[in-house]
């Protein structure tokens, strides 16, 4: 954001305006234009980041804000046309499970396949918004012990095998599965900074954290041609009939400015 206003000659506070209102901008229209949308697969998982420290960390810290510490964000894809249909930020609790899958049932139009990773937070809010309207199952990932060691410190535990559970429904288990999702996260971390691991460049606002992610996620579904489709996201499910750019997302913020009426010009006494 520094080098941005030294850049363009402008504020650091225009800056974080701008991106402020483009972030509310990217989160109306995500909501808008995310409805009626018909899927057959979609595919759950959680992302992690932090807002100004660790969650472990927060205790110590000095001037913590209320919502510093570890942020999830949880979203939802559809296998198909790769399509984040609906996400959420928060906590890794019950209550961020039941707000995403609630919002993902009012977007849908038709009976789809679930799949989740085993996260028990996921049966309640499964249970709560689909019923018994869904196919839905658990795909559990088998983790062994990692070899001990300075150079494996960062390293993710190896994966053994995995289990597929039937919960709900009459999923199809060939086509149980997270991959797309899961890749779909690593986009995101690798598209903002603010998700790398070790990093100094993590959000120091929730609020700005938010507004990243709705960016991003406009950016992802709306504007960007995926590299195997070879059109955008929404392209593919048909929600868009073709592609946007942030110029929508700009005539969206001048749209809400309501001009003000100036006075009349009062020449200055020289004197």
């Amino acid at each position: 954001m520094r080098s941005i206003s030294r850049v363009v000659d402008v504020s650091l506070n225009t800056v974080s305006k701008l991106l402020e209102e483009a972030g509310e901008a990217a989160l109306e229209m995500h909501d808008e234009m995310m409805r009626g949308v018909k899927a057959s697969r979609i595919q759950y998982d959680e992302i992690w980041s932090f807002n100004y420290c660790k969650e472990k960390n927060v205790k110590t810290a000095k001037a913590a804000p209320e919502d510093a510490g570890d942020v999830w964000t949880w979203t939802a894809l559809d296998a198909d046309s790769k399509l984040i249909v609906s996400y959420f930020v928060g906590d890794r609790s019950g209550q961020s499970a039941i707000a995403l899958m609630d919002d993902l049932r009012s977007r849908l139009t038709n009976r789809v396949q679930l799949t989740t990773d085993g996260h028990k937070a996921y049966l309640e809010a499964v249970e709560g918004a689909f019923g018994a309207d869904v196919d839905y199952a658990m795909l559990i990932k088998l983790y062994g012990q990692g070899a001990a060691g300075p150079e494996t410190r960062y390293s993710p535990a190896k994966c053994i095998g995995i289990r597929k559970d039937r919960i709900e429904g009459n999923p199809n288990i060939k086509r149980v599965s997270t991959s797309h999702v899961e890749r779909s996260n690593l986009s995101m971390r690798m598209h903002m900074r603010r998700f790398t691991r070790l990093t100094n460049a993590h959000s120091k606002k929730l609020a700005n954290h938010v507004h990243m992610i709705a960016l991003y996620t406009v950016f992802y579904n709306f504007i960007r041609s995926h590299k195997s489709l070879k059109m955008t996201p929404a392209m593919a499910a048909g929600i868009a009939p073709s592609f946007l750019g942030f110029e929508d997302v700009l005539a969206r913020i001048d749209a809400k400015v309501v001009p003000t009426k100036r006075g009349p010009y009062k020449k200055r006494n020289s004197n």
